[in-house]
């Protein structure tokens, strides 16, 4: 089992799935769903299984018009950064130097092995959580089960309550798990600003015979 495509495959057959599918197919029929349908797994794309140095994991897309595209954090070239993007780049800057771009498209983090999981992948229009429970949590689940199976150490970043809920799921002792509050701005200042994470990121890399991660986004 070395694909995420292989992964997508065995759990279509699961009933759980099959109803998960037939849920989100009606959906982007009926009402506007985000991201589009093409982007749904765009983050298993652009950094296949074998490839994942690093996990970001978020909750949901975003639910704006053009802002999700099925990657976690990360929104379209030529939209607004969203707040708790900013933060990051602020911890970014603060750790590491890095400047504040002036976009919020992680294209260059996702192409480097850094994995942006949300454990929801679809949402309906202004609607947030609008798809929690109803099978995507299951499925991506499996992915974060599958990435801890993986010989090569990976570094996990939970950052807030939910992501933190799935610690349970990483038991293999190779990799680095680290947890803050979240971005956002509601609880940044109670521990995400100064968490020192992509330092400490690089370092486990650089520990274990790794390229570290270029964290700094460029601007358009």
């Amino acid at each position: 089992m070395n694909h995420f495509k292989d992964i997508i495959e065995e759990e279509s057959t699961k009933e759980y799935y099959k109803e998960l599918h037939e849920f989100v197919y009606k959906a982007y029929e009926e009402s506007t769903v985000f991201p589009d349908k093409k982007n749904i797994f765009a983050a298993l794309k652009y950094t296949p299984y074998e490839n994942v140095k690093v996990v970001i994991l978020g909750q949901d897309p975003y639910h704006g018009l053009g802002e999700a595209h099925g990657m976690a954090f990360s929104v379209c070239p030529g939209i607004k950064t969203p707040p708790s993007l900013q933060n990051i780049y602020k911890e970014l800057n603060q750790e590491l130097g890095c400047y504040i771009p002036n976009n919020g498209y992680l294209m260059k983090w996702s192409k480097q092995g850094v994995l942006l999981l949300n454990s929801v992948l679809t949402v309906k229009k202004d609607t947030p959580a609008s798809h929690r429970g109803i099978g995507w949590e299951t499925f991506t689940d499996r992915i974060i089960e599958e990435i801890n199976k993986k010989e090569e150490p990976v570094v996990f970043m939970l950052w807030g309550n939910f992501a933190r809920s799935k610690k349970y799921l990483i038991t293999n002792p190779k990799h680095l798990v680290l947890e803050a509050p979240h971005p956002s701005p509601f609880s940044a200042r109670t521990g995400f600003f100064g968490c020192n994470h992509f330092i400490k990121a690089n370092e486990f890399l650089i520990a274990n015979n790794k390229e570290p991660i270029d964290w700094q986004i460029e601007n358009i």
